[in-house]
């Protein structure tokens, strides 16, 4: 019997590329919106690894079921690290993609190409219902990162990815996020590696049956 994982997101583009590198495995996926009345957690930590946390708990709590969450920031040097954990909304509440993007431009509109260093990172936490009845205690916590470098294009270039993909210029590469098919980015990107680091502790876990923590499930 496939073991199910809720992924604690309503993102689609998050649920495409989560999909992408577990379907081999024997789990179902299920989201938020599967589960009518699941909390919309508020990302109010100061660092990914809070705000993952936070959220893999609390919708691990309401579904009782094994959760993975995410946090994913983007940190600009010349911005002193900004926008950070407030990526997603950036641009002020019900932002866009569009407005996030257009926003850091106007940023660093002034600011020359080689210092417009930055890097994603990424932060997954797995949350394992706690025996009984109660809250999920710290020990049922488990954490994946991944980070990739890179700096920030002077204009959007490809209509792949989402989110700050289209200026997002990958070290080295020479292109930036929203321009590399799917499958590629998901083996380098900041997500991609935090997934490969949880699939490799999740396929430790299927064949054991042991979750984090020691519980036998």
């Amino acid at each position: 019997m496939s073991r199910l994982l809720v992924i604690a997101t309503r993102n689609p583009h998050k649920m495409v590329e989560i999909r992408s590198v577990l379907e081999d495995l024997d789990v179902e996926l299920r989201g938020c919106a599967d589960f009518p009345g699941c909390p919309d957690v508020v990302e109010d930590g100061a660092t990914l690894e809070a705000n993952a946390t936070k959220k893999a708990r609390e919708v691990c709590e309401y579904t009782r079921e094994w959760t993975l969450a995410d946090d994913t920031g983007l940190e600009v040097d010349a911005l002193g690290g900004a926008p950070g954990v407030y990526s997603a909304r950036w641009a002020g509440p019900d932002c866009t993609y569009d407005d996030n993007n257009d926003k850091l431009l106007r940023e660093l509109a002034s600011v020359p190409h080689d210092q417009r260093t930055a890097r994603f990172r990424c932060v997954m936490a797995l949350a394992l219902p706690a025996t009984g009845r109660g809250a999920t205690s710290e020990s049922a916590i488990e954490l994946f990162a991944g980070r990739l470098d890179g700096r920030i294009a002077s204009a959007k270039r490809g209509a792949g990815g989402f989110g700050y993909d289209p200026l997002f210029e990958i070290r080295g590469a020479g292109c930036t996020l929203a321009e590399l098919p799917a499958p590629r980015k998901n083996q380098i990107s900041h997500r991609g590696r935090a997934l490969q680091a949880f699939r490799t502790a999740l396929q430790v876990r299927l064949s054991s049956s042991v979750a984090p923590g020691g519980r036998d499930d």
